[in-house]
This record gives C-alpha cells, sequence and structure tokens, in this order.
C-alpha cells in the first residue's frame, strides 16, 4: 500500500511539473525601474517616444483632476493648488507622499493609491509640461513689500524666479488663498505636512509679512 502511495505521489508531482512548468521555474527579478518610480520617470522623460505616450496617458487622467485643479493644472478655485509648472520628480514625490499617508488629504490618498504606477509617471509628466495662467495683482505696493521679503528669506530655497526644483516646490503663480492658508500652517505647526526647513523659515512671519508675500509670489510669472 505504501509503495503504490509512493508511486501515485510521484505521478502526481511529474504531471503537475508537465502541465504547470512555471510553477517550478525561477521567479525573473523585476526590472529595477518599474519598481521605482523616480527612476522609471527618468527613462520615460529622456526617450521621446516614450514621454509622448506618457504625456497622452497623463492627459487623459487630467481630465478627472480637472474638476478640482483645473484644466491644465491652473485651478479655478484659489484655495486649490495649481499643479502647471511644477517640477515632474517633486510632483512625483508628492504622490508618494500621499500615498504613503506622510501628507494628508483623504480625497486626495484615495484617489492616488487608486492609480497605476504608469498612470502616475503620465500625470507628473502632463502637468509638468503645462503653462501657468499668469494672475498679475492690482496691489503694486503690497507686491513691493512681498518682493523684498521673498528675495530675502525664500528666494534661496524656491528661487529667484519661484520655480523651484526637484525636491522644492514651484511658487511662481500659485493660488493665493492656498499660499495663504499653507504659510499659516507652517508658521503655527498646525498642518498635515512636516517640512523642517519650512517651519523655521515661517516662524517669525507676521499675517502681514504672509500677505505680502502671497501678494507677490501669486503674480509671478
Amino acid at each position: 500500500m505504501a509503495m503504490r502511495n509512493s508511486v501515485a505521489l510521484a505521478t502526481l508531482l511529474v504531471s503537475m511539473f508537465v502541465a504547470f512548468p512555471a510553477i517550478c521555474q525561477p521567479v525573473k527579478a523585476i526590472p529595477a525601474a518599474s519598481l521605482d518610480l523616480a527612476a522609471r520617470l527618468q527613462e520615460e522623460e529622456s526617450h521621446p517616444g516614450q514621454r509622448e505616450a506618457a504625456y497622452k496617458a497623463g492627459g487623459k487622467v487630467a481630465a478627472f483632476c480637472a474638476n478640482c485643479h483645473g484644466e491644465g493644472g491652473n485651478s479655478n478655485n484659489a484655495a486649490i493648488p495649481n499643479l502647471a509648472g511644477q517640477n515632474p520628480t517633486y510632483l512625483l514625490e508628492q504622490l508618494r507622499q500621499f500615498s504613503d499617508g506622510s501628507r494628508r488629504n483623504e480625497f486626495m490618498e484615495r484617489m492616488i493609491k487608486a492609480l497605476s504606477p504608469a498612470e502616475k509617471i503620465g500625470i507628473v509628466v502632463f502637468y509638468s509640461s503645462q503653462e501657468v495662467t499668469h494672475k498679475p495683482s492690482a496691489n503694486a505696493a503690497l507686491v513691493g513689500q512681498g518682493l523684498a521679503y521673498y528675495n530675502n528669506v525664500c528666494a534661496r530655497c524656491h528661487g529667484a524666479q519661484g520655480r523651484g526644483n526637484a525636491k522644492v516646490a514651484r511658487v511662481a503663480g500659485q493660488q493665493p488663498d492656498y499660499l495663504n492658508v499653507t504659510l499659516k500652517r507652517y508658521r503655527d505647526g498646525s498642518g498635515v505636512r512636516n517640512e523642517p526647513l519650512m517651519a523655521a523659515n515661517t516662524r517669525l512671519m507676521t499675517d502681514a509679512d504672509i500677505a505680502a508675500v502671497v501678494a507677490y509670489v501669486s503674480s509671478m510669472k
């Protein structure tokens, strides 16, 4: 009986190997670019054909995002940030932070977690390629005050033109209400983002300082 059972088991194992050979094969390593979205973004941006495909895919996702962030990433709501013109690597990092909960917004967290890696790459390629709509300020005196403060404190990180970089947000042309709330949250330590440098640089800002900087920054091209 034991012999017959052993033969039967051996026959079963052989048949499984023949019918499902993949089960018994070593798992192939997944290319690093598919695991590292930053590397994948760099790869696609360096190949025009891949970048164009990513841009088109991102445009489809952006059709939904436009409900809040506006057409082409220029928000129609002063309290919702523009995404147009942001550095793609910076945008990708914000997606990662929303995904892992280090940057909190319930709606954004749920939406971004639903995106595929290809859609995440596409959306940052699309928005980083858009132009920011310029909205000049009507208060020239306040803009002048903001210019002086910005050049003294903010320009060393965000750049003289407010364009930011891969690690620092573009602020030029950003929505004024969004800027105002964000700066006050950093200053008061009441926000949902942990950025020690921003906290340190806003700690001594008065409401008047913030109003001036917002007037200047939101009017930058």
